[in-house]
């Protein structure tokens, strides 16, 4: 997208296009923007979503591998995929629970460890392990039968802003006038940075490993994270048919080095772990997919609407904010975005518009308190775990056995990692 222009009268385009107005525009194709659009469109909010692969339809994921991109899903999570109705249509077998969690400091002291159950914080599962293009697949099939959603295959050019609305130039030469715009355009959002919306980003220096594995024993549906000397982090999730997803936050040099390794050398090197912890709890474990990797990073917009006077977009996802995954809270925040949107859309005043300012801030005051909770305390506990000092090694691994022992507290952690987002 090469520009904004906000408070400019909308006029047909030069070449004549017809501009084709709709109630709203989602401007993104990842999880996020395709369960935003069919959720407004479910409102009766007359829809265009735009990415430029939408018109690829993601298939279904089939065979023994699973995909690289694994997440973990929280409850908030699949409460929203139930008010979308998509959650039971979902391949439940390429799903799985995750009924315990496991978290290991960094000593290797017995004690030093984090324990947290469903069974006893009174709830059937912690989360869902399951692909991302396993969701993406069934949002499409959802969307081809949704009457008040387009979706064009494109890309935003130029976004014009005035009192009313917005209108949207596409690479095709289509316009669209929208009176809101969604951006769930991704981490370097083109929109956010053109609307000059401002945004803090920190750097970990590090990048994340994935691959999956296949494992001797079983994983008894826990999910399981290390916290290793010298900051790097190793979780290890559950997946169906006796397979572990990993996702290893290591140094730069390192993650370029891992993802090179044949099967023998990774067996070393996973042996190596926590001493050999890892195989203990897991078994040998054989490589069931490419290692793949990806940068580290922590970002989040300063507003989440905009512009500030007069605002017509709303950011969401990764345009909003990014963490580290060791919580492995990303997808679940953005989509708790898409939650707190839809609600307010959903129950506004009759005689409000969907880009009247009033709704727009309360979408904005809602989501920054739970957003800045989240990163702050992820960001947090990976500075502390990378911490070098002995006191600081001691006070964290300390730190682990007394939330272990209190009952209460790891209520609260088992509370914050559910969700607390619901449909009104």
């Amino acid at each position: 997208m090469s520009e904004v222009h906000q408070n400019n009268p909308l006029n047909p385009s030069s070449n004549g296009a017809q501009i084709r107005t709709v109630d709203i525009a989602v401007v993104g194709g990842g999880i996020a923007g395709k369960a935003c659009a069919l959720g407004l469109a479910q409102l009766g909010l007359q829809t265009i979503e735009i990415a430029p692969d939408l018109g690829q339809a993601v298939p279904a994921p089939q065979g023994d591998q699973w995909g690289q991109r694994i997440y973990a899903f929280s409850p908030s999570t699949q409460k929203l995929l139930a008010h979308l109705q998509i959650w039971d249509a979902i391949d439940h077998s390429r799903m799985q629970p995750v009924r315990d969690m496991r978290i290991f400091g960094d000593r290797g002291g017995e004690s030093d460890q984090l324990h947290l159950s469903a069974f006893e914080a009174g709830t059937p599962q912690l989360a869902w392990i399951g692909e991302s293009n396993l969701i993406e697949h069934t949002l499409d099939q959802a969307s081809r039968f949704q009457n008040k959603l387009e979706r064009i295959s494109d890309v935003v050019q130029q976004l014009a802003l005035d009192e009313d609305g917005a209108r949207l130039q596409l690479k095709n030469g289509g316009n669209i006038r929208a009176k809101l715009v969604i951006a769930a355009d991704g981490a370097n959002s083109p929109i956010r940075s053109e609307l000059g919306i401002s945004a803090t980003e920190e750097s970990y220096s590090q990048n994340a490993v994935v691959a999956n594995w296949v494992c001797t024993r079983a994983h008894l549906e826990t999910a399981y994270q290390w916290f290793l000397p010298g900051g790097d982090i190793v979780a290890m999730l559950p997946l169906p048919n006796q397979q572990v997803s990993m996702v290893w936050s290591t140094s730069l040099e390192n993650a370029a080095e891992l993802i090179k390794l044949d099967q023998a050398t990774w067996t070393q090197r996973l042996s190596n772990i926590a001493d050999g912890a890892i195989i203990k709890q897991l078994g040998a474990l054989t490589l069931n997919s490419a290692p793949a990797t990806f940068p580290l990073r922590r970002i989040r917009a300063n507003r989440f609407i905009g512009p500030e006077e007069n605002p017509k977009v709303v950011l969401i996802g990764d345009a909003a904010h990014v963490m580290h995954p060791l919580a492995g809270q990303g997808l679940n925040l953005g989509l708790r975005d898409v939650t707190t949107l839809l609600n307010i859309l959903g129950k506004r005043e009759s005689f409000r518009q969907a880009n009247d300012k009033v709704l727009l801030r309360r979408y904005e005051r809602q989501r920054q308190g739970d957003t800045s909770a989240l990163l702050w305390v992820t960001d947090k506990l990976k500075k502390l775990f990378s911490a070098t000092s002995s006191t600081e090694r001691q006070l964290r691994n300390w730190g682990l056995g007394i939330v272990n022992r209190s009952h209460f507290m790891k209520r609260r952690l088992i509370e914050r990692a559910l969700g607390d987002i619901d449909f009104e």
